[in-house]
């Protein structure tokens, strides 16, 4: 009777026991199984299907965009913030919804963010960048808005400038690494060679620097692309004016790497898309850019 006992108990642990690690290891098995979550905030990378799933530069989510934001309207921060607006922010967002990723803006200054872009910085430039032949040797553009040189002067155009040409013996302020460097230098090789005074050239690191020389009177003009000193202008309260030119009008493009060859006709996939479904002019019309669109 005892030994009867004795063997239904150790049975019963022993089935209990068998129970029990069944159960565990079901645990176990489902465990892994379980996806390890992600933690807010992080990107969890490019879901299959989207348009961006073959793209390398965005498999983990997130469009890198190398931008000097400091060039409004076109890219600038909210004044007190560290919030990026403008143009370039908000064409940036919708491309990268279409593309099923989101933007991560990498504030660079303009003189070396070609550079920055060929050393993987980031993944993209959007900012407010003219196509150039010499720029179109070190990196691919996709084109996205059309502008021009224009003038910024003191109320009532003191010095009577109307272009580039009545600069000769005066103070032009200007960004550095942006094509109205180029045009000024251009300007004085002439100038030099005709045995004529030249453009005294003042360069700065970002474009508002520039301005501030024109209203403390260190600067006669101040060169930069139209949407920028039309805002310029605008912002001034009545101090500056612009002159309202578009020398050499040319279209602004997203830099590319040459190598990204997939990232680069994503982009124009996703560009197409933005235009046709009248994203594009929403954004251009917001900042004041209609007349910059592209066909």
């Amino acid at each position: 009777m005892r030994f009867e006992r004795w063997f239904r108990l150790v049975w019963l642990v022993a089935a209990v026991a068998l129970v029990l690690m069944l159960f565990a290891a079901c645990g176990e098995e489902e465990k892994e199984k379980t996806p390890t979550a992600t933690p807010a905030g992080t990107p969890s990378g490019t879901p299959a299907g989207t348009p961006a799933a073959g793209v390398p530069e965005l498999q983990d989510g997130v469009l890198q965009v190398g931008s000097d934001i400091a060039y409004a309207p076109v890219e600038f921060f909210e004044e007190g913030t560290t919030t990026p607006l403008g143009l370039d922010i908000d064409l940036g967002n919708a491309l990268a919804e279409e593309l099923g990723v989101r933007t991560q803006f990498i504030n660079t200054g303009f003189d070396g963010i070609i550079g920055g872009l060929n050393v993987s910085r980031f993944d993209v430039i959007m900012s407010a960048m003219t196509i150039t032949e010499d720029r179109s040797k070190k990196i691919d553009f996709v084109p996205y808005l059309s502008a021009g040189t224009d003038i910024l002067v003191p109320k009532g155009n003191p010095k009577n400038i109307g272009g580039i040409e009545d600069l000769p013996g005066l103070t032009a302020a200007v960004e550095l690494g942006t094509i109205q460097v180029d045009q000024l230098k251009a300007a004085n090789e002439e100038l030099k060679a005709a045995g004529k005074a030249e453009i005294n050239i003042s360069t700065f690191d970002v474009n508002p620097l520039a301005v501030e020389q024109l209203h403390l009177g260190r600067a006669d003009a101040v060169l930069a692309d139209s949407p920028v000193v039309a805002n310029d202008a605008r912002l001034s309260e009545g101090e500056l004016e612009a002159l309202g030119l578009a020398i050499e009008a040319a279209p602004y493009g997203i830099g590319v790497r040459k190598a990204s060859t997939e990232l680069k006709a994503a982009i124009e996939d996703a560009l197409q898309k933005v235009i046709e479904n009248g994203k594009y002019d929403e954004i251009l019309k917001t900042w004041g850019l209609e007349g910059g669109a592209i066909e």
